[in-house]
């Protein structure tokens, strides 16, 4: 016959041994960590309708204006001139203020511009022109095959300390993020712990993964181990917080520049956004200057511009470097940063 089962002892029947005598406490429970939740970022599609509200600054200083002006018929001399104030005042610039105006002027009186209506049709239609409604503005932020291999996109971001570029390469990685894509950070404005710490927090609220050196690294050093990180792991982008220190232009062109040249030892920079504070107006664009003489910016992220009543700065900013827009933050919110589209930005500011 096959043996009896042998039944089991319930664990609380036995009987724990005595505890060791101890004049010792217990040592603590050591902490959990909670793993900090990765955020549902919102949809992409959507944040610029948003744009209207956030623009009243400018609509009231810029559009409103303008409109007042040109649907009120026929413009004397002293109304051409209060035209040209108000876009200079906008910060729109010399050169684009003459050309805005000269093409108004002459578009009034082929057209027989009669009615608010029509002025501000013609209006949209001058403005959305200027601001290059054909230059391509998507960010070059997806993978790319090079000899049979996965090859990441490489964006370096760069900007002067303050103007949010830590928080645009945040909200980037977030958009990317939201859209499926997998994303290196790669802290490398080393010389302020405050910016790793700060793009540490945004990977891991977005979900994504960073690489960063001790305060004081070199820079090139921890843009190119992002990078081979990037690489091995088969991510779809890195993007690369860079160092916005402005003391020289000499110390700020060897500093970019070497990254950058770093970093193309291994894979090729698809993209360099300038961060500018659109807040900032002229002192902004001496800013877009400099660092456009140092690396070859592809892209504008004007920031604040909610912030600002001279929208105009977009117009400037992309005459002077002869590159376009093709981000914009709206505020100070994680989901904050929209795709440029001149022809709701103008809407905006018109409506």
């Amino acid at each position: 016959t096959a043996p009896e089962a042998i039944p089991e002892t319930p664990a609380a029947s036995v009987p724990a041994a005595p505890a060791p005598e101890t004049d010792m406490a217990p040592a603590p429970a050591a902490p959990v960590e909670e793993p900090v939740p990765v955020e549902e970022p919102a949809p992409v599609g959507g944040r610029i309708e948003r744009l209207r509200g956030r623009l009243s600054k400018s609509r009231s200083a810029l559009g409103q204006g303008l409109l007042g002006l040109l649907g009120a018929g026929d413009l004397d001399e002293d109304s051409w001139e209060d035209v040209e104030d108000t876009l200079l005042v906008a910060d729109l610039g010399a050169a684009t203020t003459t050309e805005i105006v000269q093409r108004l002027r002459t578009e009034l009186s082929a057209r027989g511009v009669r009615t608010p209506e029509q002025a501000r049709a013609l209006l949209r239609e001058v403005l959305v022109d200027a601001l290059g409604p054909t230059s391509d503005r998507a960010v070059r932020a997806l993978p790319h095959t090079v000899d049979g291999a996965k090859q990441p996109a490489v964006v370096l971001v760069a900007g002067v300390n303050g103007t949010g570029k830590t928080t645009t390469t945040g909200k980037l990685a977030r958009v990317l993020v939201a859209q499926d894509h997998h994303v290196v950070l790669g802290a490398a404005d080393t010389f302020r712990a405050a910016a790793a710490d700060q793009l540490q927090t945004w990977s891991e609220r977005v979900g994504a993964e960073v690489v960063r050196g001790k305060e004081g690294a070199d820079p090139a050093s921890v843009a190119f181990d992002a990078v081979k990180r990037g690489t091995a792991s088969g991510v779809d982008a890195v993007l690369i917080d860079t160092a916005g220190r402005l003391h020289t232009k000499t110390g700020l062109m060897d500093e970019l520049g070497k990254v950058k040249r770093v970093v193309e030892k291994q894979a090729k920079v698809d993209e360099v956004l300038l961060v500018l504070d659109a807040t900032t107006g002229q002192n902004g664009l001496a800013q877009a200057r400099v660092f456009s003489e140092v690396v070859d910016v592809t892209g504008i992220v004007l920031t604040k511009l909610d912030g600002t009543a001279k929208g105009g700065i977009v117009f400037q900013v992309q005459r002077e470097l002869g590159v376009p827009v093709k981000l914009v933050g709206l505020g100070e919110g994680p989901d904050d940063l929209a795709p440029f589209e001149p022809g709701a930005f103008v809407d905006a500011l018109l409506t």
